[in-house]
């Protein structure tokens, strides 16, 4: 019978009510399975069939009212939980459908080897459980004794594929987590269930029935426990979920660290380690909250504080010193990294996207300067920071306006273009400055302009409109399949240019330079009630946008 099986997201009692009923249910089922299959024909059925179809019964349409249950699944297994008993001419036929619901029902979906498994676990248990009920000598068709022996080492090898696919390892999650202890269960009850049938031959069976009962317990409830997560490595920033919603820590090595919330974790979050509870609070340029936090080495738990409730993430140092980040680039790097854990990748941090100037990234900012002098602007307003990408950005801008005729100065003016190549903190507060002005008087009348790195919601919506040199488009098929996979990832959070580029990793490749325009407007303004297509999306915060609640488009022609 095919149950719900998706997290559990209600009361806990009833959450355990059904996961017992569950287990209940699998388990009667599968010896009324092998009791039906292990009836000699014409033999009446005993009146243990009679209990077990009884109770199988019963609990099916008991569980209907404590999950979501499929109506048809539910009246097929109650007609076939009925029929093993009262019709003696099909036991076996009807106990084979019933086995084969069984194993539906363990595999929890499964496919490929995993579904393997279960059939080998499932069909080995039933049968075990088929002797148990009715004795070994129940057929003179096979040998009871060295079947003993098949069956425990099908449960054996079973156990074994399902350690191996369990991702846990030889580690502390064996026995610091339910499922661990689930798994550790089905691997060793069969092989003391093993060691019964060398030694008790056709009599293990009775010995051993509460091994396999236990097992096949453990093997049903695998896939109603919780997954725990992969173990934190040192150097590698962490993303969890165990708060219940996304959590980024980054670097993850002793000292001093970045906790990063998204904005859809609401703004009541505090962070606890070693003994300091800090408030998670917004930071220029970068989006949701975050909190800085000093880790001890090694292990230690980082308690996340959200109004009255508090959660634990398990969080591992080490012992080696990080990478050297200021504090104004700290987000960057955090976000950048989130790129690489979204592709699923494991790579220790060490470095930053402030670290150095990418030729990418320069080759951008020297067609930016030269696409600027046809303009013909009376100077270039250049806003940098002292960071290594930063003075090497801004010497690149110089040269470049020297070698086009181009001034440069760092006043602002109604005749300028202001051209942005700081980091994030900064390239906020350029471009919320710059807004202020815009406001008050003409300034920059030949447009803002930001370094590729500074693609970021919180930066470019800070003014109306801004541009940027981009080698890809935002609006293409890769660039969008990230930002809908970092935003299903991590709580609704936007893509940045880090990000995407480790998102990517080895495959990416860097393209032509277009200029690109963000701006905070609806391309296609409607009333609510206005009828309008059928697809298009009215909604300007869907997903996979680079630009919240806006829209990028390229200005220029590939810039030769």
């Amino acid at each position: 019978m095919e149950h719900d099986h998706s997290a559990p997201t209600g009361s806990s009692t009833v959450d355990v009510l059904a996961l017992v009923l569950r287990l209940a249910l699998l388990l009667s089922t599968a010896f009324l399975a092998g009791g039906g299959l292990l009836r000699a024909p014409g033999q009446r059925p005993r009146r243990t069939l009679y209990v077990l179809g009884g109770v199988s019964a019963l609990l099916a349409v008991v569980s209907a009212f404590a999950a979501d249950v499929n109506v048809v699944a539910l009246a097929i297994h109650v007609v076939l939980a009925v029929a093993v008993p009262v019709l003696p001419r099909a036991t076996r036929w009807t106990s084979a459908a019933l086995l084969v619901l069984v194993v539906l029902e363990t595999s929890l979906g499964g496919t490929g080897v995993e579904f393997a498994i279960d059939t080998v676990f499932v069909a080995a248990a039933a049968v075990w459980f088929g002797f148990a009920l009715l004795g070994p000598a129940t057929t003179a068709a096979v040998r009871p004794g060295p079947l003993a022996l098949t069956l425990g080492g099908l449960l054996v090898l079973a156990g074994a594929v399902r350690f191996g696919l369990s991702g846990l390892g030889f580690d502390r999650r064996l026995y610091s987590t339910l499922f661990g202890l689930a798994v550790v269960a089905v691997v060793v009850l069969p092989v003391v269930v093993s060691v019964l049938a060398g030694v008790f031959k056709a009599r293990a069976y009775r010995f051993g029935v509460l091994g396999v009962a236990l097992g096949f317990v453990a093997w049903s409830a695998l896939g109603a426990i919780p997954v725990p997560p992969p173990l934190p490595v040192p150097g590698v920033p962490l993303l969890a979920d165990e708060a219940g919603f996304p959590v980024l820590v980054s670097p993850q090595r002793p000292g001093r660290n970045v906790v990063h919330f998204p904005a859809s974790a609401g703004n009541d979050l505090s962070v606890g380690a070693a003994g300091l509870v800090t408030k998670a609070v917004a930071r220029p340029g970068a989006e949701g909250t975050w909190a800085d936090v000093e880790l001890p080495p090694g292990r230690s738990d980082l308690e996340i504080h959200r109004g009255d409730t508090t959660s634990v993430v398990e969080v591992d140092a080490g012992t080696a010193a990080g990478p050297a980040i200021t504090d104004a680039d700290a987000p960057e790097c955090a976000s950048a990294a989130l790129g690489g854990l979204v592709a699923g990748r494991a790579d220790v941090l060490s470095a930053c996207p402030s670290d150095a100037l990418t030729p990418e990234d320069g080759g951008a900012l020297v067609k930016l300067v030269e696409f600027l002098a046809g303009r013909k602007p009376s100077a270039l307003t250049l806003v940098e920071d002292d960071s290594p990408r930063g003075l090497a950005a801004a010497k690149l801008v110089r040269e470049t306006a020297a070698r086009t005729g181009l001034a440069v100065r760092p006043d602002a003016g109604p005749d300028t273009a202001l051209v942005v190549v700081s980091g994030w903190s900064a390239g906020y507060t350029a471009m919320t400055r710059a807004a202020e002005l815009q406001r008050l008087e003409p300034i920059h009348q030949y447009g803002l302009y930001l370094a590729p790195w500074l693609l970021n919601g919180p930066i470019v919506n800070a003014v109306a409109s801004a541009s940027l040199p981009l080698r890809f488009d935002p609006r293409e098929a890769t660039a969008v399949g990230y930002a809908v996979a970092v935003g299903n990832r991590f709580g609704g959070e936007s893509p940045t240019l880090g990000g995407f580029r480790n998102w990517l990793g080895a495959a990416g490749s860097a393209g032509d330079v277009q200029i690109f325009a963000a701006a905070q407007v609806n391309a296609m303004p409607m009333y609510p009630t206005e009828p309008h297509a059928t697809g298009m999306v009215m909604d300007r915060d869907y997903a996979g946008q680079w630009v919240p609640d806006g829209t990028i488009v390229p200005i220029t022609s590939v810039l030769r």
